[in-house]
Order: C-alpha cells, then sequence, then structure tokens
C-alpha cells in the first residue's frame, strides 16, 4: 500500500491497520480489526520462517542458512489462514497489509486463477520433457516450494474441473513441504466447487483446506467497494478521450490501485482473454467483447468471476450492425441477472443507442436495464455469483 507507514509496516499487519485507522484511512470496523489480529498472530509465527528445500534439506548448508527451523513432521509449521467474505470487506487490504509485512525470505502473492494457469503450464511442460515420466506432482511442488515457503492467493476460488482435478494431490505435496498458504476467497471451503460434477472427488481437498488452514470469515459492516460507487457517475457520453481518463481513475479507484494485468478464463474447453483485470474488476473495449464471436457462456463466466465490468466505447446501434446489437443485449442481460456493476462509455444515451429499423422495440428492455445499473439502489446490491 502507498499510504503504508515503514515503521508499522515492521511491526506486523496489526500495528499497520491501526495506524491506517488513527490516520483517518480507514473507518474503524471491528471484523477487520479481529482478521488483522489473526494475521498478527500468524505473523509473529513465522517470522524467519525457512524451512529447507526437499532435495537439499538436510546438508550442511541448508542447516546453516536456516534462520528458523521446522521439524521433519511439520509440527513447528504453523496452519495458515483461509480469510472468507463479500466483495468489498477490505480482504485484499488486509492481505497487503499482511504480505507487506511478512518476514519470510521466500514469499509470494499471486492471484489464485493465474497460479493454476501457471501450475498446468508447469505440468505440461515436464510431461513434454519427461515422456516416460511418473508423476509431475512432486517435480512440481518442489518447483513451487522453492519459491516461496509462503504463498499468498487472492481471489481463491474453483470453477474449473481441470483445476479441480489436480488441487488435492499438488496441495497435500506443498503442505508435505511446509509450505504456509494464506488466502482471500468470497466462497466458504465447503462451498468450493459446488454444484460441479464430480465434485465428490473433489471433498477430501476441502478438508485438506480445513486442516492446514485456520478459516475466519470477515463479516464487516461496510461493504467498501460499493462505498467507492456510492456517487460515482457510470455512463460517460460520448466516448471521448476524456471518457476513457474517467474510466482510468474509476478503475484505479475500485480496484485500490492495484496493478491490472491481462487474466484468462477457461470457458468450455477454450480461453476467453480479458485484457485488464484487478481485484474483481474487468476491463474491455466494446469490441472485444461484442464484436467477436462470444456467447452466453462466456458472458456467464465473466459475470460470476468479476463484480464490476468497465466497458469502452459503445457504438450506436441498429440493423446494420445487429449480430453486434444482439450479443451486447445478451451480455447485458447476463450482467443483470448476476448484479454485475457495469461502468461504461457510450456514444449515447442507453434509450439512444438502438433507435430505428427492426428490433428497436426490442432493445428497449435493455436500455430500461441499462438506466437501472446506473441507480444507486442497483449499485447497492450484492454480486451474484
Amino acid at each position: 500500500m502507498d499510504s503504508l507507514n515503514p515503521h508499522t509496516a515492521l511491526l506486523g499487519p496489526l500495528p499497520a491497520y491501526r495506524d491506517l485507522v488513527a490516520r483517518g484511512e480507514l473507518a474503524p470496523d471491528q471484523a477487520q480489526a479481529l482478521a488483522a489480529e489473526r494475521l498478527q498472530d500468524l505473523w509473529a509465527k513465522l517470522r524467519g520462517y525457512d524451512p529447507p528445500l526437499r532435495a537439499n534439506g538436510n546438508g550442511f548448508l541448508s542447516r546453516l542458512l536456516r534462520r528458523k527451523p521446522v521439524d521433519e513432521a511439520g509440527e513447528d509449521r504453523p496452519n495458515g489462514l483461509y480469510l472468507v467474505g463479500e466483495v468489498g470487506r477490505g480482504k485484499s487490504m488486509l492481505m497487503d497489509l499482511f504480505f507487506a509485512s511478512a518476514d519470510v525470505a521466500r514469499k509470494k502473492r499471486i492471484h489464485f486463477h493465474r497460479f493454476m494457469q501457471d501450475a498446468h503450464a508447469r505440468v505440461h511442460a515436464w510431461k513434454r520433457a519427461n515422456p516416460d515420466g511418473d508423476d509431475p506432482i512432486p517435480p512440481l511442488a518442489d518447483a513451487i516450494a522453492g519459491e516461496a515457503a509462503l504463498l499468498c492467493f487472492d481471489e481463491f476460488q474453483v470453477n474449473d474441473i481441470a483445476d479441480a482435478m489436480i488441487l488435492g494431490r499438488l496441495f497435500q505435496a506443498l503442505f508435505d513441504r511446509s509450505v504456509v498458504v494464506v488466502a482471500t476467497s468470497n466462497t466458504r471451503p465447503d462451498d468450493l466447487f459446488k454444484g460441479q460434477p464430480g465434485r465428490d472427488a473433489f471433498l477430501p481437498f476441502i478438508a485438506l483446506i480445513k486442516q492446514r488452514l485456520d478459516v475466519l470469515m470477515l463479516d464487516a459492516g461496510r461493504d467498501f467497494r460499493r462505498a467507492r460507487l456510492r456517487g460515482m457517475p457510470t455512463w460517460y457520453v460520448p466516448a471521448d478521450a476524456r471518457a476513457e481518463r474517467a474510466l482510468d481513475l474509476a478503475f484505479a479507484e475500485l480496484t485500490g490501485g492495484a496493478t491490472p494485468r491481462p487474466e484468462r478464463l477457461t470457458v468450455m474447453g477454450r480461453t476467453l482473454e480479458v485484457p485488464l483485470a484487478a481485484e474483481g474488476v474487468a476491463r474491455f473495449d466494446f469490441d472485444a467483447l461484442c464484436g467477436q464471436p462470444l456467447g452466453a457462456g462466456d458472458y456467464l463466466a465473466l459475470a460470476t468471476h468479476f463484480h464490476t465490468l468497465l466497458l469502452d466505447a459503445i457504438p450506436r446501434l441498429s440493423p446494420d450492425n445487429y449480430d453486434v446489437a444482439r450479443r451486447f443485449i445478451v451480455l447485458i442481460d447476463t450482467l443483470y441477472d448476476h448484479r454485475v456493476k457495469l461502468l461504461a462509455s457510450a456514444a449515447a444515451r442507453p434509450d439512444q443507442l438502438y433507435q430505428r429499423g427492426e428490433n428497436a422495440k426490442m432493445f428497449e428492455r435493455t436500455a430500461s436495464r441499462l438506466e437501472e445499473m446506473q441507480s444507486q439502489d442497483w449499485l447497492e446490491l450484492a454480486h451474484l455469483t
């Protein structure tokens, strides 16, 4: 965090949190304070944490460089933490404080979806290099443990069967290598992969998570994301350079200044490219979402994965570009059904976007929904995943 006091950061996440409250940068919040206390306890247990790498864990150099030993049974390895709560409750802010202050030589923070993409890529590369090899999971776990004794995951969520198939064995191998995991999520462990085919085989992973990570519900009284949305314009006309700058500022505000990165979603075996994403917010040009051959499944993946969408340069619509208009209608219906918040720049107000020709009457419902999605009552609604 840019406003983090370097002195309090050295003392752990709880002093850093209290300092931000004292300086008026955060409003006091009992649930956040409790979470900061739990993170402080883990921070203290992890000071100097440096378990040996499996390959040379018994060597002289490893014992010499190890700052805080871990016995072979892992009894000195603390449980990690699984911080769960609705969007906008301050989970990412708390993770910022914890990760910045964690006194662990090998630590890594990564969005969980990106972590799994990397894991699959490494498994594929290993199989290609070792066509007669047995099991890619142990070498993968060795590599990850070599990079991080503390793994911090943002937005822990499991929606992909390919992820579900390897998670249990991968995480068991990481825990066996004394890796400590801290995760933020919108979903309770018991609800992960719920309703998906093959979930019975996924249940041992849920049990493992509950065994190795302490689960803490963040029941904050304020939704900080919704507070940021309050009073913020959501529809910019025309879609010019001024509107683009306004959406740039809105993206930064809604994500707490987090660095946006490209992201990939898997939709029925295909990859959907998200140009920019951070903290549950995605940003697209209109053409990338509605000018391409995307369908309802793609829009559903977006609506369940992101709570807010920024959309640049919505054009006027007509029978001349009806395929584009039809996709836009499906997109808006899907966002509406899942209460996704929409900020957009456009050539006109919603009721002026599609004024003439065949199907103009049908667009009236979409225009009405777009108007409703700008209302304060709508912005206060919780995202439905």
